[in-house]
This record gives structure tokens, C-alpha cells and sequence, in this order.
């Protein structure tokens, strides 16, 4: 009777899900297990889902913990279908709990809970991995000024915005413990700024986001680098844990809108969390307990209305490329506004392929330089000063090797109309 019973829920939640396919879709058994499937991070370019499983018995310790908690990943196949997932190896999976907390845009650079050092756990914190020619490098502990003094809690969260010179951090500032109270659940949300070379300033409470009772947390900052989604138990919410929105005002990065809750279609009455989407920011991808594929937390793609979208941005892709060769080169990309030299992204290419992504919100005239050892750099620009749809443009960069002989084109010198004096755009190539 129990397994009868069983069966026709299912089939009930199934039909749910494809009565309702063109807004919420369960991923499907390829994605979602019997298990929790937790903690989605969704590429820019939408191809590549990574999460979190735990007690799934082929993680790295379920054979001694059954709460165990490992990385897996998805890709999609031609057609759009999402592949049996992969249970990521070394250096990722390596302890008992694991977890993805993002992944820059050109998908070479993880960032993963916990503090490394040469490859060692030794605390709470946060690390990043490192594509190399030989494959990935040892996590390494990212160095967050008074961030072990300040997070005391169980539950911690990173991302790093697309600038790649802000981190948006969730951490309780209360003692954790095996005796854990609803106090020690509650997280706040805060900036942490680059000061330095895998240095990060003293962590900036956000007063205008949080609150003083209920949680914030699983930031997750659009490729717009304006718009920041998180989950929350505050009132108004739709259920036990809901997705609310802000948006940046200003670049202090301290002032932000009023967060509104999202939309039935995205929060239920039951648990929603762990928000993320593509570049595109056409579909959402959330964790939630209600119509999924099993009887736990599974992973569903909403479509989402305009009004809950972030703003509009360019994917730029391509290779860095030896001139002289047509080899692949591992290139450091970096964008600037054009009109005041601040540097607005940047990006390292694949040292196998060459290739790099980043993206590029409106507005701005850009920049962007690609630079490597024993090569003169290459720089050239783009206008995305007129706002437009999700664009994907294709730009292959070609570096000229420091030989004798070799000739490169400076391609950002401006000058005026019939002019011969330079405009103020010029001096950052001619810095360069």
C-alpha cells in the first residue's frame, strides 16, 4: 500500500511539473536524484550546471558518512538535454562536506568552501581553483581580512561578482555549535572589496539588505553586476524560505534598493533557495522542495518574467591566439571603461584551448587588453554604450610574440575630427 501510494504521488508531481513546463521544469533523473540536490551554479554561457548531492552513495565519503556532500556537474548535450551527471574528481570532493560557491565566467577559476593550504584543509573559509596546462592547481585559501573572527556560524556563502574585485559574502556572526539555536541559523549578507593580490578587505555589513530577526543568505549577483539575488525567511515571503531581489543604486556598493519577493512561479510555500542563472538571464535555476523528481530537494528551471530579470549584458568569447603559431595561449583579459580607464572585468584564457568569456553589462564604452609573458599585449575596443538584448559576440585576440622584426597595431588611439591632438580615451593604450 506504502509503495502504492508512493507511486501515484510521484505521478502526481510529475504531471504538476509538465502541466507547467513553459515556467517550472524539474531537471530530470539525469540531474536530480532520491537524494538532496542542492547548491546549482549555472555557466554564463547556460551549458555546464554544477551542484551538490549529498549522501549519494558514490561521494568521495558516504562509505563513512551518509550525510556526505560531494560536487557533481551537467552538461548539455546538442539538444539541449541535460547529461548524466559527473561526480567531480581531484582537488575538488576531497572531505566529507564539499561545496561549489561559484565560478568566474570563463569557467577557469572555482571557488569552494573551506580553507586550503598547498592542497590541505585547515579551517573554515573560502579557496579557489586554478586551471593550469596540467590541470587543476590545489585549492588555495582566499585571504579575507577578519573573516575568521567575524563568521561563527554553520552556514557560510561566497560569490564573486563578474567584476572580479567584489565578493559578496552570507556568514553568521554567532558561535556555532553542536547545540545550534534558530539565533546561530541567522546569516547576514556583506561586501568584502580586492585590496590586493588574494587579499580581501574586513567584510561590510549591508544594513540596507539585511535584517536584524531572519536570515539572508546564497547571494547570488547577476552577470550585470548590479542586480543580487538572495534567499530569505523574512516576513511578506510565500513560504518557509523564499528568493527576494535588490538592486545596486550607486558604487559604494552600500546602498540598494527595497528587496521585493519574487514571483509565484519562483518561491512556493515550501523551502526556495540557492538561486542562480545564466548570462542570457532568461531561466532561473533553484533548489526548492515542492513537485520534485524525488521525495527531497531537487533542482528546477523557472522561465522567467521580465519584471525578474537583471539587466542586459553582452557575453564576449573567443580565443587568445600565438600570432605566429595559431597556438592556444593562456592570456589575462582585463576590460575598461574607455572614458574614465576604471577596469570594469577581466578574465583568464583556457590553457589548453585558448578560450576566454566574459561578460559586459551596457552603457560603457570598453576597452580590453589580452596580455601574456614574452608577448607584446593586444588591445582593442567596443561600444556598448546604446542598451540592446542579450548579445553573444565572438572575439578572437591574436598575440605577436617579443621577437625582432615582429610589428603589432595600436588600435584604441583617438583623435578628434581633422585633429592632430590625441583624445583623453588614448592614454590608457598609450600607458600601456
Amino acid at each position: 500500500m506504502k509503495q502504492f501510494f508512493l507511486f501515484v504521488m510521484f505521478l502526481s508531481c510529475v504531471g504538476h511539473v509538465n502541466a507547467q513546463d513553459s515556467i517550472r521544469h524539474n531537471l530530470g533523473p539525469n540531474v536530480n536524484t532520491e537524494f538532496d540536490d542542492v547548491c546549482p551554479i549555472i555557466s554564463p554561457d547556460g551549458k555546464t550546471l554544477y551542484f551538490v548531492i549529498e549522501g549519494h552513495p558514490a561521494n568521495t565519503k558516504s562509505q563513512f558518512y551518509s550525510d556526505s556532500e560531494d560536487i557533481w556537474y551537467s552538461e548539455q548535450d546538442k539538444n539541449g538535454s541535460w547529461t548524466k551527471a559527473k561526480h567531480m574528481l581531484t582537488p575538488f570532493n576531497t572531505r566529507r562536506y564539499n561545496s561549489i560557491e561559484c565560478i568566474s565566467p570563463d569557467g577557469n577559476v572555482v571557488y569552494i568552501r573551506g580553507a586550503y593550504q598547498n592542497g590541505a584543509y585547515v579551517g573554515s573559509g573560502f579557496s579557489y581553483v586554478i586551471k593550469t596546462k596540467i590541470g587543476w592547481s590545489e585549492p588555495q585559501e582566499m585571504n579575507i581580512k577578519d573573516y575568521a573572527s567575524m563568521s561563527k556560524g554553520n552556514y557560510s556563502a561566497l560569490w564573486m561578482c563578474p567584476d572580479g574585485k567584489t565578493l559578496i559574502l552570507s556568514f553568521s556572526k554567532y558561535s556555532r555549535g553542536n547545540n545550534e539555536t534558530e539565533k546561530d541559523k541567522i546569516n547576514d549578507i556583506y561586501i568584502s572589496f580586492k585590496i590586493g593580490p588574494n587579499q580581501w578587505g574586513k567584510p561590510l555589513y549591508i544594513k540596507s539588505i539585511n535584517t536584524k530577526k531572519f536570515t539572508e543568505s546564497t547571494p547570488f549577483m547577476a552577470a550585470d553586476n548590479t542586480t543580487l539575488y538572495f534567499s530569505s525567511d523574512r516576513p511578506d515571503g510565500k513560504g518557509d524560505r523564499d528568493i527576494w531581489m535588490t538592486k545596486r543604486l550607486d558604487d559604494s556598493w552600500t546602498n540598494w534598493s527595497t528587496p521585493i519577493n519574487l514571483d509565484e512561479n519562483i518561491n512556493t510555500s515550501g523551502w526556495d533557495g540557492y538561486y542562480t542563472l545564466d548570462a542570457k538571464g532568461e531561466y532561473a535555476y533553484v533548489v526548492s522542495d515542492k513537485v520534485g523528481y524525488g521525495l527531497s530537494y531537487d533542482i528546477v528551471r523557472i522561465k522567467l518574467r521580465t519584471i525578474d530579470r537583471p539587466n542586459p549584458v553582452v557575453l564576449i568569447s573567443g580565443k587568445v591566439i600565438n600570432a605566429k603559431t595559431n597556438q592556444p595561449i593562456s592570456a589575462r583579459i582585463t576590460y575598461h571603461s574607455l572614458l574614465t580607464g576604471k577596469e570594469i572585468g577581466q578574465a583568464i584564457s583556457d590553457p589548453f584551448t585558448g578560450n576566454y568569456k566574459i561578460t559586459l553589462p551596457y552603457g560603457v564604452q570598453y576597452s580590453f587588453n589580452a596580455n601574456s609573458g614574452n608577448y607584446i599585449p593586444v588591445s582593442n575596443n567596443i561600444d556598448l554604450t546604446t542598451v540592446a538584448e542579450y548579445k553573444e559576440i565572438n572575439q578572437d585576440l591574436f598575440l605577436v610574440p617579443i621577437e625582432i622584426g615582429q610589428t603589432v597595431q595600436l588600435n584604441n588611439i583617438f583623435f578628434d575630427m581633422s585633429q592632430s591632438s590625441l583624445r583623453p580615451e588614448s592614454y590608457i593604450e598609450l600607458d600601456k
